[in-house]
């Protein structure tokens, strides 16, 4: 066999680099002619590639990286290992094809025995690593991806793969993704006239100030006709700068899905990128950012655009560049963005009226008239203990602070703020379909069907793995280990598992909320016996804020728990396709933490004081923790209190400071393994490549995260609004914030995403749908049981002389015999500021213990109750009729765009009938008569044989 060398000389440098040549390894098919490993690019070559986004010829754009795990040599045996890594890379692949063909291997060259001492020692799993990257690189220069390696970096232990996708490649797999680009044909945007012309404008002038500046986001007055690609059709698109018809966005999403369809089937299993990823091929895949956000000399860029329009806290007033940010990041995350905006443009008139109903509330609680009666210094009303023997009695006029309280909550407004608050999730529900409808049409998604893309889903590989696991257990039916008796048939039944470990997680909630009530209760026993009079005082208060505090604790951390239990139960399903596994993981985590953030809530709002008895007969746990009751002004107090500590804790403490501080520390941490350390010297001087700069970054970990924080932050919103008038405040504050970190977090502190096609926002719409439901109905009890609302309108209209609130707090409460107590339950101190007491009184309809039934609930309980249960069903019905109604009097698409998506559809017709029209006229006059009488049917025939030079010459005419 003969071998030849030849010296290839890459424009713009002064280095040669030998590229071997052996004549028939190319009849092989298993070594292509460009299989060589590339050396990195010297400091002064940096400029001329633009740091690491094009190939070392200056001209291939780097469209993905795959990095890998190598052992970095010493300087001394460089070249050693160069050669060594040549031979194992192309000697050994040479070998394996010749053998294949009958032929006897060459002969091994003899090196240096030290290095050949090297190669025997090497470990067998690094050796099997590279034989699967050899093969996985020749498979993708197969489907026509151009590849470079760069090894010597200045990040040690990391090798890079840079993938080019060339023209043929991008228009092959854009035609089987059906992307939609535009083409020639332009066409005017219909604009409103008249009224609404006129306050559109006055709008857009008036809101000129908080427009992004940038191009993206102004309006258009013309569209591109948009058509899914095909080769057959390229002469209907714009091909004259083919550099810029494909954006960088659209590059990598078409390279990752060659990735996708690319395997490794010489393994004992079949592998594709995400197998290769996690069983540590490769160490990381992702596309590159654009170019630096800030420093000195930094081109413009879309990078460096969204940074400083978008991600910059300056700017926290303006509208999001949506327009950009789906350029750059892709369809699915611009949605996120826009959702969020809308989100949180929609919480600023929540955000008015809750202020408004709570300055009610300040406004007119000297006028309360149940407050004032508690306040009164006359007020000698003389009540029950709180505790068993360590409690003392006490007077009523000391709750007067709780009572003042809780009016600022509990007043007539809230309720016309829980039916507002309402309506506000019907309406907003409405105009994100509306909205979301308006980008479809614009990011020209209106053709694209969730169907067409899940029949393209490809079968992860954890599912092929599976199933090949059963066909081979069915084919040799060997004995195998137990772990691999965890086939296919095995997993599947796993949502049985999955149903009993979430009901055991969620009992593991019910068991700490219940772990946090005996801490109330032991600690609120141990405080009314200390000495100092300053605690007994603020007992209650303290007892509260901690137990509100500890609960935010565990919520933080089982989090975290539940996340990672969900991903745990969702992998033992084998799902079939990403989308999928990632709605089951959606669907399990929601539940999860929804259960997690709002168990504690609900049993304050609905359990706590229900269930506790009465003084002389009252409940225990263990036969010596007595059930905890409410406040006289009732548990909506304590309500606020556990729902703002929880909420504002989860924002700023799980959502921006775990945001902020977890990426940067996993940056650092990445640093200090990387010993990047050492060379911090020589990088002031020597640039980092792009992609090495990018493999710094954190990966991306999806837009779950983001979505479930906004989703459980949605609940509070509306949930228990009832009790909270100012959770649309904090959420409208926290979203401000919110956004400018997404965004600086997306743009600054992660690798760049895939882009990914979505013309929705997928399961998370039904979430929201569902979470508004339950809020009307929690809503409905919140009022009715937990406030007071209800028994001050049956005392007014049914018990009250004369027809005022006059006497309600005397009404609500029950008399009770101290010499009725229990042995070893009465006060150690029977006197109550200097006199015997012989009744107190106690919150409840209950008869009193002169009556011939002592202690049975009254009929005014009865009364209270049905005027409760009658207000749940009328609330309920009346409110979700109302939202009904909203929803059918606004459509789903806005009037103006469901005209354009009808004119494209008349445009897009017109321009193929005059591309027919066009090619039967050119074949008519290319085609002699004599030659129609002969054949009718040659016409049509020679249609279908028109090269595309003809195609596209005569179509410019149109």
């Amino acid at each position: 066999m003969e071998k030849n060398e030849r010296s290839t000389h890459i424009p713009g440098k002064e280095k040669e680099v030998d590229i071997i040549n052996i004549k028939g390894i190319e009849d092989i098919g298993y070594v292509q002619p460009d299989s060589i490993l590339l050396n990195s690019l010297t400091p002064e070559e940096n400029t001329q590639c633009q740091h690491g986004l094009y190939f070392q010829d200056g001209e291939k754009r780097v469209d993905y990286i795959l990095t890998y795990h190598i052992k970095k040599p010493s300087s001394s045996r460089s070249n050693r290992q160069s050669s060594l890594f040549t031979d194992n890379a192309f000697t050994r692949s040479f070998r394996r094809g010749t053998a294949r063909l009958g032929r006897p291997p060459p002969p091994q060259p003899r090196g240096d025995p030290e290095v050949a001492s090297q190669d025997h020692s090497m470990d067998y799993h690094e050796d099997d690593k590279r034989f699967r990257r050899e093969e996985f690189e020749g498979n993708l220069r197969d489907m026509g991806l151009e590849l470079e390696k760069d090894e010597d970096t200045k990040t040690p232990g990391v090798g890079f793969v840079k993938i080019h996708a060339p023209w043929h490649v991008l228009c092959r797999e854009a035609e089987f993704m059906k992307l939609k680009m535009p083409t020639k044909k332009v066409y005017e945007v219909k604009q409103c006239s008249g009224v609404g012309a006129k306050i559109n404008t006055l709008v857009n002038k008036a809101t000129e100030p908080l427009h992004p500046n940038v191009e993206e986001n102004r309006a258009q007055n013309v569209k591109h006709l948009s058509y899914a690609f095909s080769r057959e059709k390229q002469h209907l698109f714009d091909l004259s700068d083919r550099d810029s018809f494909f954006d960088s966005k659209t590059r990598a999403s078409i390279v990752f899905e060659v990735l996708k369809r690319t395997k490794c089937t010489k393994a004992k299993y079949s592998m594709g990128i995400t197998s290769l990823l996690g069983s540590g091929v490769y160490t990381a895949a992702y596309p590159l950012h654009d170019g630096d956000v800030d420093g000195e000399n930094v081109e413009p860029n879309d990078r460096k655009l969204l940074y400083e329009e978008w991600a910059s806290y300056s700017v926290f007033y303006k509208y999001q560049p949506i327009g950009l940010v789906r350029k750059y990041f892709g369809e699915k995350i611009g949605l996120y963005f826009a959702w969020l905006g809308l989100y949180t443009q929609m919480l600023i008139p929540a955000s008015l009226v809750g202020v408004i109903v709570f300055l009610y509330g300040c406004a007119t609680v000297d006028n309360n008239i149940p407050s004032m009666e508690i306040c009164h210094p006359r007020n000698n009303i003389t009540m029950c203990p709180l505790c068993d023997r360590a409690c003392n009695y006490w007077k009523l006029k000391e709750a007067c602070g709780t009572a003042r309280a809780s009016h600022l909550f509990d007043n007539p407004a809230t309720v016309f703020f829980s039916i507002f608050m309402a309506l506000w999730a019907a309406m907003f529900m409405e105009h994100w379909k509306r909205r979301q409808m308006r980008l479809n049409y614009e990011w020209d998604l209106t053709g694209f069907e969730e169907e067409e893309e899940e029949l393209k889903d490809h079968p992860r590989a954890e599912y092929e793995l599976c199933v090949m696991q059963k066909s081979l257990k069915k084919e040799h039916k060997t004995q195998k280990t137990e772990k691999e008796k965890l086939t296919c048939r095995d997993r599947l039944p796993a949502y049985m598992t999955n149903i009993v470990m979430m009901l055991l997680m969620i009992g593991v909630t019910f068991a700490i909320v219940f772990g946090v009530i005996l801490y109330r209760i032991s600690i609120t026993a141990a405080l009314h016996m200390s000495n100092n009079p300053t605690t007994r005082s603020n007992v209650r208060l303290m007892v509260k804020t901690t137990a509100a505090i500890i609960n935010l604790v565990v919520i933080l951390i089982l989090d975290e728990v539940y996340g990672a239990v969900a991903r745990w139960l969702t992998v033992l399903e084998v799902p079939k396709t990403d989308k999928s596994f990632e709605e089951r993981l959606i669907f399990k985590t929601f539940i999860l933490k929804f259960v997690n953030a709002f168990t504690p809530i609900i049993y304050i709002a609905f359990f706590r004081g229900r269930l506790v008895g009465r003084p002389g007969s009252y409940l225990y746990v263990f036969e010596s923790y007595r059930l905890e009751e409410c406040a006289h002004g009732g548990c909506l107090m304590e309500l606020c209190i556990q729902l703002s500590i929880t909420m504002l804790g989860k924002q700023l403490i799980q959502n921006n400071l775990f945001e902020i501080g977890i990426p940067k520390l996993k940056k650092l941490i990445r640093y200090i393994k990387s010993k990047r350390r050492s060379f911090q010297e020589e990088e002031r001087e020597k640039k980092l490549q792009r992609y090495e700069t990018d493999h710094f970054l954190e990966p991306f970990a999806g837009l779950t995260p983001e979505y479930m924080e906004m989703i459980i932050q949605f609940g509070f919103v509306t949930l228990f609004v009832a009790s909270f008038p100012l959770a649309p405040l904090f959420a409208l504050l926290n979203n401000i914030i919110e956004i400018r970190l997404d965004a600086k977090k997306f743009v600054a502190e992660l690798r760049r995403p895939v882009a990914a096609r979505a013309k929705d926002i997928g399961i998370w719409y039904n979430l929201l749908r569902g979470v508004a439901k339950v809020a009307v109905i929690i809503n409905a009890f919140v009022i009715s049981f937990t406030s007071d609302f209800i028994p001050r309108l049956v005392y007014q209209y049914m018990y009250s002389p004369d027809g005022s609130m006059h006497g309600f707090v005397n009404h609500t409460m029950s008399y009770f015999n101290v010499s009725d107590f229990q042995d070893g339950k009465e006060p150690m101190d029977p006197q109550h500021l200097g006199y015997q007491v012989e009744m107190c009184r106690y919150k409840d309809y209950r008869e009193p213990p002169w009556s011939n039934t002592p202690y049975v609930v009254s009929k005014e309980f009865w009364a209270v109750l049905a005027a409760r249960l009658a207000f749940v069903i009328v609330f309920q019905n009346v409110v979700m009729l109302m939202s009904d109604i909203v929803d059918w009097l606004i459509p789903d698409i806005p009037k103006d765009i469901s005209l354009q998506i009808h004119k494209e559809k008349i445009l897009m017709v017109e321009l193929f009938m005059k591309e027919e029209q066009g090619k039967m006229q050119f074949i008519d006059s290319m085609t002699p008569c004599h030659g129609k009488e002969r054949n009718n049917h040659a016409p049509i025939a020679r249609s279908r044989s028109i090269p595309h030079t003809h195609s596209h010459t005569h179509a410019n005419n149109f």
